[in-house]
């Protein structure tokens, strides 16, 4: 026999206060593994992150071979020996590495930044062994054929002609080439030009591998159903006679100096929108500000509620969305703020965008829009560690940047010690309107004439690779 029993609704009603939200419970402190970390006899630092919930393991192989170490008259080289390693490796060719991982149920990439190479692998834990044996080849054993590099050098060069054809991408290169210069390795085009895409070659290949992909400049991160013990015993039988060989220290690269803030026009006829790139040379990912600066962005446009997403999109429905960053390198990387608009209305966004990024220094932060922005950092925290992937890409960044292995375990407590105070003086000191380099790429015929209304700054002529256009 069930009985039905009914709460009476005059009951329910004297609890619950309709008017106001329910008020959120403290957040649970953030638990994670722990970092633990091993050097191989050939100085190849392993560090070993055990999740065992899932029976998969994460394995990245972090090496100090970004783009900062090519030669500044062939870019996109950094970038081309990682696509490499994958076009052949020991006895397998292109087309056996990738059906082999796919046999194995493993993912495998090969990537380059401007900071670091990664070759990273997702596998179960089942065929792990299988897995590494595959990618010991790719790592210590490429083969760097001339019929693969000239495939994948015509492959990039099809890809850089159809940059001209994607304003995103035009303003993706012309804003840091106006900002750093060709002289600065953060200037020049991850992916290259048509000019250096047609110098590469297998010896200039073979060349900055040897060069850079070294032991002694390398770290592997294990993330997953694993133990230290193990994974030191799979990676020292495949990666423990990888020579050591000389490196040579990052080349030092200054900034330039703050220019006057200008206004860099890239002519697209007949784009259907402008796109817009606002910033100027920002922070180091060492910086002591960095914690204040997660928060400023946040506020500023780093979060859909924040202040140019909202101004910008839900307010004036200029644009599908405008946000803010700021890309901490091991070098100072650029502080950007960016939008695609509607074309007729590219001077008002500038208006807008010019008006919320003077606000941000200008008027101290109200405390609910302070409190609102630390919660959306610390709660969303977690779930950059729910997956063996996902905190393999957190915990990447400990390895690139040199941090320390807890800076995760007090992140959530540092973003919560930020003051307002501590948010108006990191803006002040990290946003310069007077220095802004305001790159638009957009039909010149539609938008110069508002531009010059604003007379936010001189108006100088760029192409796509930010080289000025007489």
């Amino acid at each position: 026999m069930f009985v039905l029993s009914v709460y009476p609704s005059s009951r329910l009603s004297a609890q619950l206060d309709r008017t106001k939200p329910p008020v959120l419970p403290p957040p649970p402190a953030l638990k994670l593994p722990v970092v633990q970390t091993v050097t191989l006899p050939n100085e190849l630092e392993l560090a070993v992150v055990e999740m065992h919930k899932v029976p998969v393991v994460d394995v990245q192989i972090v090496l100090d071979a970004g783009a900062a170490r090519e030669p500044a008259d062939l870019p996109g080289l950094a970038t081309f020996t990682a696509t490499m390693l994958q076009q052949g490796a020991g006895r397998r060719g292109a087309l056996e590495i990738a059906d082999e991982a796919a046999f194995l149920g493993a993912q495998l990439g090969t990537a380059a930044s401007y900071d670091a190479a990664t070759v990273s692998l997702h596998v179960p834990k089942r065929r792990l062994e299988s897995a590494l044996d595959l990618l010991a080849d790719v790592v210590l054993r490429p083969t760097f054929a001339d019929s693969e590099v000239t495939r994948q050098r015509e492959l990039r060069r099809a890809q850089i002609a159809q940059l001209g054809d994607n304003p995103v991408a035009m303003a993706g290169i012309a804003f840091p080439a106006i900002v750093y210069g060709r002289a600065h390795p953060y200037g020049r085009p991850l992916n290259g030009t048509e000019a250096s895409t047609a110098s590469l070659s297998r010896d200039r290949v073979a060349e900055f591998y040897r060069a850079a992909y070294r032991p002694n400049a390398a770290r592997i991160l294990v993330t997953g159903d694993v133990t230290l013990a193990e994974a030191r015993r799979l990676l020292s039988a495949r990666f423990g006679g990888w020579e050591r060989g000389a490196v040579s220290p990052l080349p030092e690269a200054a900034a330039p100096a703050p220019a006057v803030r200008t206004v860099y026009l890239v002519d697209k006829p007949g784009a259907a929108q402008s796109v817009i790139r606002i910033g100027h040379v920002g922070v180091a990912r060492a910086t002591p500000d960095y914690f204040a600066l997660q928060v400023l962005n946040t506020i500023l446009g780093g979060a859909f509620t924040s202040r140019l997403n909202q101004n910008l999109r839900e307010t004036h429905g200029y644009t599908y969305g405008a946000f803010s960053q700021f890309s901490a390198g091991r070098l100072a990387g650029p502080f950007v703020a960016s939008a695609s608009v509607v074309t007729a209305k590219t001077d008002s966004s500038l208006i807008e965008f010019l008006k919320e990024l003077r606000r941000i220094r200008d008027e101290p932060v109200p405390d609910p829009e302070l409190a609102k922005a630390k919660a959306y950092i610390t709660l969303g925290l977690p779930a950059d560690f729910e997956t063996t992937g996902a905190a393999a890409a957190r915990f990447r960044e400990l390895l690139v940047y040199g941090l320390p292995l807890d800076y995760f375990a007090h992140y959530a407590e540092r973003i919560n010690a930020v003051t307002a105070a501590d948010v108006q003086r990191v803006a002040r000191q990290h946003i310069d309107p007077d220095h802004f380099d305001i790159i638009v790429v957009g039909d010149k015929s539609q938008i110069e004439a508002g531009i010059k209304a604003l007379s936010e700054g001189p108006i100088v002529y760029r192409d796509l690779w930010g080289q000025e256009v007489k």
